[in-house]
């Protein structure tokens, strides 16, 4: 699935909330530059009256108080533009700061079944791309766009107060420059909004090679990673050749527009005085509103391009807003106890393609089962439905009486968790990665954590547990790093812990020692553990064993070896390889 994207309305509604939370800094924004504007039309005014003071014979003292008048005017401008442009600025960093805050906060709350079903490259584009490319809207443009507008305003109110005749013609803009706007946005947001998802598949696809750059070497999938990255280039291209297009007449209309007042203010003018209606000096300060008008009309313009062009990152971004819950939220159930129950249950995750057949399991509180079967049985599908990472298509999955689904999200995180062979490990120290599991643990508490797991190497680094790791830093063998991803669990305690291969990546004989020291720490638990190594199976207190998709045999280790079934022949070839 792709995450969806809002619509404009939303995006307006969701940015003038943001602006709403900071109105006090806002209104003085807004204040400053509207005096910024009304200082902006003084000069006009003071030049016109200096050339009819001229033409009409004054003194000398009259035209010096004017050029007073005019660098004071000037200097209180400039002042106030300073204030002005550095509170935009505070202001678009504060709007900023929540933006992408609130994006990555809203993301890591995405239900993980959600996360996957996007991919990599949606979400990187939208957490990446997309924030970048809205930066520079919020950092300036929504206090400038509103800037220009009372700019504009302000000028073309004293262009008609100067002298009224000539003053009307610097409103011919608006109607021309509202139909080339208008032009523009019906082209240019489904444009913008078809990049975001070609750069999202750009991001995905390098993210994905990288990643799995092992398995792309092993299979031979270079050429096939590197067709469907130049696919994606040459669309990237065409869109950019056609966005390319429409901005280039964007902009020659734009420059056309602004540049067509101030003719008409000169021709006119010029006919009006020839007939004596108006002053020389009234028209030169018309003529001056109209070229102080150009610079505001022509960035408005590059503005409106900036807004087109960051609305379509705006709707992807409050789009990730917009993915539905799998929780149901006004139906929270809380767990009493770690007593588990599968009824029934029947999941697939194509349509007409079922992986779990009325699965019933009951396993007690306190108990370890080891889930066991060949390859596509499904135990980890079955692992990831108790997790609560996916919901049943039927049936029920409970913990404590509660139904996994229906648990709150803060509270789901203590009651049951999932480590599988997949783990990260995240920039910053060896303590910071394990905090994630409990941000007020001490240092102690994440020793003996990590002792719990047998991470001896910790004493060999030099800082302990303040030693960088992730990229940049100290690189972690895959082992280790899944030492820290179990260490993590250790410090969550939680009620139901579900183990799927999480040992993989270690030898025989450290997978062997950690899964006892776990097992030592973990006494008391409901542990699942999905395995692939039979000793699992041997210690646990019960063996559930499943084929396609069925519970085909439930017991203990003992049992079923006498038993004769599948597990016993899972066991015996086993212990001869």
């Amino acid at each position: 699935m792709r995450l969806p994207t809002a619509d404009s309305r939303t995006v307006s509604r969701r940015l003038g909330g943001l602006v709403a939370q900071h109105r006090g800094r806002f209104c003085l924004v807004i204040g400053l530059q509207l005096l910024v504007a009304l200082a902006s039309v003084v000069a006009p005014q003071v030049i016109g009256r200096a050339i009819d003071a001229v033409s009409s014979g004054t003194t000398p003292g009259y035209i010096q108080r004017l050029i007073a008048l005019l660098l004071a005017v000037v200097v209180i401008q400039g002042i106030l533009a300073y204030f002005g442009n550095y509170q935009s600025l505070v202001l678009g960093e504060l709007i900023f700061a929540q933006l992408r805050n609130g994006v990555v906060n809203r993301v890591t709350h995405l239900p993980i079944s959600v996360v996957e079903s996007a991919g990599t490259g949606d979400l990187l584009g939208r957490t990446t791309h997309d924030i970048d490319r809205v930066q520079t809207f919020v950092h300036r443009g929504i206090p400038r766009f509103l800037i220009l507008v009372l700019t504009i305003l302000v000028t073309m109110g004293a262009a008609v107060l100067a002298e009224p005749q000539v003053g009307f013609l610097v409103v011919v803009p608006i109607i021309p420059m509202w139909l080339a706007i208008r032009w523009y946005t019906r082209r240019s947001i489904p444009a913008y909004l078809a990049a975001s998802a070609l750069w999202s598949g750009v991001s995905g696809t390098v993210s994905e090679t990288v990643e799995q750059i092992g398995t792309v070497d092993s299979l031979r999938l270079g050429e096939m990673r590197v067709s469907r990255m130049s696919v994606l280039i040459r669309e990237l291209w065409r869109n950019e050749r056609y966005t390319g297009w429409i901005r280039s007449v964007f902009i020659v209309a734009v420059q056309l527009i602004v540049s067509l007042p101030i003719l008409l203010v000169i021709a006119w003018g010029a006919y009006l005085m020839g007939r004596g209606v108006t002053t020389l000096g009234a028209v030169t300060a018309v003529a001056l509103y109209t070229q102080q008008l150009r610079g505001p009309l022509w960035e408005l313009g590059w503005w409106m391009d900036e807004l087109q062009f960051s609305s379509a990152s705006f709707a992807r971004i409050f789009g990730v807003d917009m993915v539905p819950s799998e929780s149901v939220s006004d139906d929270v159930e809380e767990p009493r106890g770690a007593d588990l129950a599968c009824r029934d249950v029947h999941f697939s995750y194509r349509d007409g393609e079922e992986v779990l057949h009325g699965v019933d399991l009951d396993v007690r509180p306190g108990e370890t089962l080891a889930i066991v079967g060949p390859s596509g049985a499904g135990k980890s599908t079955l692992g990831r439905l108790i997790a609560g990472i996916n919901a049943p298509d039927s049936g029920a999955v409970q913990v404590g009486g509660a139904q996994v689904t229906r648990i709150g999200e803060a509270q789901l995180c203590s009651t049951v968790a999932l480590v599988t062979q997949e783990h990260h490990v995240f920039v910053g120290t060896v303590a910071d990665n394990l905090r994630f599991a409990k941000p007020d643990a001490t240092d102690d508490e994440l020793r003996a954590a990590l002792a719990s797991v047998n991470a001896t190497w910790l004493v060999e680094l030099e800082d302990g547990l303040e030693t960088v790791v992730g990229s940049g830093g100290k690189r972690l063998t895959p082992a280790q790093a899944q030492q820290i991803a179990l260490a993590r669990i250790v410090l969550l305690d939680p009620k139901v812990l579900i183990l799927d291969e999480a040992t993989s990546l270690l030898d025989t004989t450290a997978a062997r020692s950690v899964e006892q020291s776990l097992a030592n720490v973990l006494a008391g638990r409901t542990v699942i553990s999905i395995a692939h190594r039979l000793y699992t199976a041997h210690d646990a207190d019960r063996v559930a064993v499943m084929r396609d998709g069925y519970l085909v045999e439930l017991g203990s280790h003992d049992e079923l070896v006498v038993s004769g079934g599948e597990y016993a022949r899972l066991w015996t070839a086993w212990q001869q390889d």
